[in-house]
């Protein structure tokens, strides 16, 4: 059964792949609780109020794997109502459109587009189009659209350049808020992780209120290399599976890309928000990413506190805004670099196995022998059903 997948729905080829992946759980599903913070009632980017992400997943014959995975900071319009955004590299072999002006001043005008490399400017085209269209804009001539990307092409046919317009608009259409699709859906149909499937994940971290009660959110597109380690144990090395390893063929690469999208509801600058992004990469340390040398590993943070909004056409000169103080940031730092080393985790253990252009098969991670791993370590508490 070869199907063209719309909306948000994980038909992968077929029922049994469908029920297949709804068998597929989270990291704390298994009993894995990675850091010490709370997740977000969702353990979702969604958890930060108002922002709300879509898929659209492209699975047809035998050799289109992709999609487009979008998240809207706010259900406002992001346009006239900007939103202050940090951009932090780790390793620049990516290809991300709109960085340059959000580093020159600090804001986040449109949402973020997730997709494949030679698909970013259809990225850009689809958010200029839906940026223009959006009531009030009817006189906007310059829109920064921000697309990030990673390479999907060991299993998509990437040069078909098969993700349109249409497709990315309706990635923003059926954006939503609560629990959202994880593993090979949207952006991350294609893309692999340490060898393994890999794809989109998301997780959350809840503050208590002595430390400001702030939530940050975290949405991944993993697709890199290194030696998998989860909840610092070494997975990867166990199932003899990881970069440069002799047991592996050339599928298993170090090079790839992370793209990392980070929100939070607590009211920060660009430059707080810019080193609150930088953690990120520690979090993709705590599961053995390396930053390879072919690697675009990008984060990119924004803040959704109200009061920080930055109108596109400002009627005073001045504007006040609220931040929190340099010296109650740690505790953000540490929510940022939680969430996204479990949100990477959920990438992998809600992926399935996919077969792709050329034949290629990638498997999910063999979620069998990683407890086995996992309970060897007195890492989990997992119960066989």
């Amino acid at each position: 059964m070869n199907k063209l997948l719309t909306g948000a729905s994980i038909f992968l080829l077929g029922a049994p792949l469908l029920v297949k992946a709804q068998q597929r759980k989270r990291a704390r599903d298994y009993g894995i609780d990675i850091g010490v913070i709370p997740p977000g009632k969702f353990n979702s980017i969604t958890d930060v109020p108002g922002v709300t992400v879509g898929h659209r997943t492209l699975i047809q014959g035998d050799s289109i794997r992709t999609g487009v995975t979008a998240v809207i900071p706010h259900p406002g319009n992001v346009f006239q109502q900007k939103i202050p955004a940090g951009i932090y590299v780790g390793n620049g072999h990516g290809k991300m459109s709109g960085g340059i002006q959000i580093e020159e001043l600090g804001n986040l005008e449109t949402p973020i587009i997730l997709t494949n490399t030679l698909n970013i400017s259809t990225g850009m085209d689809a958010l200029i189009e839906y940026t223009l269209k959006y009531p009030g804009n009817e006189k906007v001539r310059s829109v920064n659209a921000l697309v990030g990307e990673c390479s999907d092409g060991r299993l998509n046919d990437i040069p078909g350049q098969h993700v349109k317009k249409q497709d990315v608009l309706l990635a923003l259409k059926d954006a939503k808020t609560g629990s959202i699709e994880e593993g090979c859906v949207g952006a991350g149909t294609g893309t692999t992780c340490f060898g393994w499937k890999g794809g989109i994940g998301t997780a959350s971290r809840q503050l208590p209120e002595s430390l400001g009660g702030y939530l940050v959110g975290v949405l991944v597109q993993s697709n890199y290399g290194g030696v998998l380690q989860i909840n610092g144990v070494p997975v990867g090395k166990e199932l003899g599976t990881y970069s440069f390893s002799e047991k592996l063929s050339s599928k298993s690469s170090a090079d790839g890309s992370c793209m990392m999208v980070l929100a939070t509801n607590a009211p920060l600058d660009s430059r707080n928000l810019k080193r609150l992004a930088s953690r990120a990469f520690m979090g993709l340390a705590k599961t053995g990413g390396i930053a390879a040398n072919g690697s675009g590993d990008i984060a990119i943070a924004f803040s959704t506190a109200k009061e920080n909004f930055v109108p596109y056409l400002p009627e005073e000169r001045t504007q006040k805004v609220t931040v929190v103080h340099n010296d109650h940031m740690s505790p953000l730092f540490m929510a940022a670099i939680e969430a996204t080393e479990e949100a990477i985790i959920n990438s992998m253990f809600a992926a399935v196995d996919v077969t792709g252009v050329d034949g290629v098969k990638v498997e999910a991670l063999p979620m069998d022998r990683v407890l086995d791993i996992l309970k060897k370590y007195n890492c989990i508490k997992y119960k066989q059903n």
